[in-house]
C-alpha cells in the first residue's frame, strides 16, 4: 500500500510539474509576440538611457505582460476546443496524454488570475509609475517615484473598493451579502471582476457590430479592387501633374520667406497625392487573378462569416426562448473529451474557433473605428507610452469578455470554465436574452446601412437631393471623390499649374 501511495504521489508530481512545464512554455510564446508586437508601435525617441527610459522600460514589460495575458484569454475557448476533439479523436494516444482536463482547468484559472492581477494592479502601477515625479521635497529618483505610485495605488484601492462595496448595498441590501463583501479574495475580487466582465461584454457590444461592417472597408483598402469602367493611365497622369505642380509651387515658396508658412500644409497635400498615385500604380501592377479573383473571395467570406454569426444568434434566442437550459452556466468537472459539444462535430469546432477569431478582430476594428477611442489607435514607431497603456488595459478587457460572450450569443456550447463561470448576470434570463437581441439587431442594420449606402446616394442624386447632405457617411463621400471622371481631374491640375506659375 506504501508503494502504491508513493507512485500515486509521484505520478501527481509529474503531472504537475509538466502542466506548468506546458503553461510556462505557452506564455513565454505568447509573451514573445506581445513583446514584438509593442516594440514595432513603440515610439523610437523614447529609448533614452536615464531614469524616464527605466520607466519606460519597466512599464513597457508590464504592458508586454498584459499584452500576452489577453491572447491567453482570445484563445482559452479556441484552445479548448481544440483538445476536447483531439481527445475525442485520439482517446488511448500515449502522445497526447498531457492534455487532459487538469492543463484546460488550469490555464483558465491561471489566465482569470492573471487578468485580475493585470487590470487592478499591474496596468496602474504602469500608469502612475509613468506619470509620477516623486513627492515635493523628497529626493528625486526611482525610489520617489515608486512610492508615489504605491500610495497612489493605495488610493485608488481603496476608491473601489469603496464603491463596488457602495453599489452592491444599493442593488442587494442583504446582511449575507454585505458580510460575503468582506471576503476579499472568495467574493469581493470575483465580484469586481464580474462588474468588469459585463462592462466588457457590453464593449464589444457597442464595437464588434461596428467592426463587422468596417471590416469590409478595411479589407478594401488592403486588397486590389476589380477596375470595372477606370482608366487607370488617365487617373495615374492626372495624379503626376498635380504632383509636378504643387511641387513646382513648394520650390517657388522656400525660395520667398513671406510664404513659408504654408509650406506645411502644401506638403501635407502633396503627401495624400502621391499616397493616392502609389495606390493606383498598385492596382495596375495586380495581377488579374488578384484583382478578379482573390478580392470577390474574401468579400464573400466576410459575408458569410458575418451571415452565420448572425443566424447562430437568432437560432441562439430561440433556444433561450424555449429552453431555459440554454443559459451560459460555468462548469466544475476536470473531465474533458468525454462527448461532442457540437452537432456537426469537428467541422462545427472548426467554424466556431474562426467565428471566435473573427469577432475578436472585428470587435478591435470596431474599437479603433469609435470616435472616442480614435486616439488610442497606436501608429508605428510613434505610439507613446501612455497611449499603450490605454491599448493593453482596452484589449485585455475585450479579450476577457470574448469567451463569455461567445458563449452568451450562441457561438459555442463549450461550458465556461473556472471564474469565467461564476458571473452573477450570466443566470439572468433577461439581461442573456437582451444581449443576444442587441447583437442581432445591430449588427443587421449595420450592415444594412453598410450594402445600402451606394444604392441610397445614387438615390438622392438622381432626385436631386445630394447637395443638401443627407448622408454623413465619410466612406460615401470618399468614394464620390473617386468617382469624378478624368477630364475633370486633368482641369484641377491644370488650375493648379496656372496658380503655380503666378505665383512664380
Amino acid at each position: 500500500m506504501e508503494e502504491d501511495d508513493v507512485t500515486i504521489r509521484e505520478q501527481n508530481f509529474h503531472s504537475q510539474v509538466r502542466e506548468y512545464i506546458i503553461c510556462f512554455l505557452l506564455f513565454a510564446i505568447l509573451y514573445i509576440v506581445s513583446y514584438c508586437i509593442i516594440t514595432r508601435y513603440k515610439r523610437k525617441s523614447d529609448d533614452q538611457e536615464d531614469e524616464d527610459a527605466i520607466v519606460n522600460r519597466i512599464s513597457m514589460y508590464l504592458c508586454t505582460f498584459t499584452l500576452a495575458v489577453s491572447g491567453g484569454a482570445v484563445l482559452l475557448l479556441p484552445f479548448s476546443i481544440i483538445s476536447n476533439e483531439i481527445l475525442l479523436s485520439l482517446p488511448k494516444n500515449y502522445y497526447i496524454q498531457w492534455l487532459n482536463g487538469s492543463l484546460i482547468h488550469g490555464l483558465w484559472n491561471l489566465v482569470s488570475l492573471f487578468s485580475n492581477l493585470c487590470l487592478f494592479v499591474l496596468m496602474p502601477f504602469a500608469f502612475f509609475f509613468l506619470e509620477s515625479e516623486g513627492f515635493a521635497g523628497s529626493k528625486k529618483g526611482i525610489k520617489s517615484r515608486v512610492l508615489e505610485t504605491f500610495v497612489m495605488l493605495f488610493l485608488l484601492a481603496l476608491l473601489i473598493l469603496g464603491i463596488v462595496w457602495v453599489a452592491s448595498a444599493l442593488i442587494d441590501n442583504d446582511a449575507a451579502s454585505m458580510e460575503s463583501l468582506y471576503d476579499l479574495w472568495e467574493f469581493y475580487l470575483p465580484y469586481l471582476y464580474s462588474c468588469i466582465s459585463l462592462m466588457g461584454g457590453l464593449l464589444l457590444l457597442m464595437c464588434t457590430p461596428v467592426g463587422l461592417s468596417r471590416m469590409f472597408t478595411v479589407m478594401g483598402q488592403l486588397l486590389v479592387k476589380p477596375t470595372i469602367l477606370e482608366d487607370l493611365d488617365e487617373q495615374i497622369y492626372c495624379i503626376q501633374l498635380q504632383e509636378e505642380a504643387l511641387e513646382r509651387r513648394l520650390n517657388g515658396i522656400t525660395s520667398n520667406f513671406y510664404f513659408h508658412g504654408n509650406s506645411q500644409h502644401l506638403y501635407k497635400e502633396l503627401d495624400m497625392i502621391r499616397n493616392q498615385r502609389n495606390k493606383l500604380e498598385r492596382r495596375k501592377k495586380a495581377s488579374a487573378w488578384e484583382k478578379n479573383l482573390l478580392y470577390p473571395i474574401v468579400m464573400l467570406i466576410l459575408l458569410a462569416g458575418t451571415t452565420i454569426s448572425v443566424l447562430l444568434v437568432a437560432l441562439n434566442i430561440v433556444y433561450l426562448l424555449v429552453d431555459e437550459t440554454a443559459l451560459p452556466k460555468g462548469s466544475t468537472e476536470r473531465d474533458i473529451g468525454n462527448a461532442h459539444l457540437s452537432t456537426f462535430g469537428v467541422a462545427q469546432a472548426v467554424v466556431e474557433i474562426i467565428l471566435m477569431i473573427y469577432l475578436m478582430v472585428s470587435s478591435l476594428v470596431g474599437f479603433y473605428s469609435l470616435r472616442i477611442f480614435q486616439e488610442l489607435t497606436p501608429r508605428k514607431d510613434d505610439t507613446t507610452m501612455t497611449t499603450i497603456i490605454g491599448c493593453c488595459v482596452s484589449i485585455l478587457v475585450l479579450s476577457s469578455a470574448l469567451p463569455v460572450m461567445s458563449r452568451t450569443l450562441g457561438i459555442t456550447r463549450f461550458d465556461l470554465l473556472g471564474d469565467f463561470g461564476r458571473f452573477n448576470w450570466l443566470g439572468n434570463f433577461y439581461i442573456v436574452l437582451s444581449y443576444n437581441l442587441l447583437f442581432a439587431v445591430v449588427t443587421t442594420l449595420c450592415l444594412v446601412r453598410k450594402f445600402t449606402s451606394a444604392v441610397r446616394e445614387e438615390l438622392l442624386k438622381a432626385l436631386g437631393l445630394d447637395k443638401l447632405n443627407l448622408s454623413n457617411s465619410t466612406t460615401d463621400t470618399e468614394s464620390g471623390k473617386h468617382a469624378a471622371n478624368g477630364h475633370q481631374k486633368t482641369l484641377m491640375a491644370v488650375n493648379t499649374g496656372l496658380q503655380s506659375q503666378i505665383i512664380l
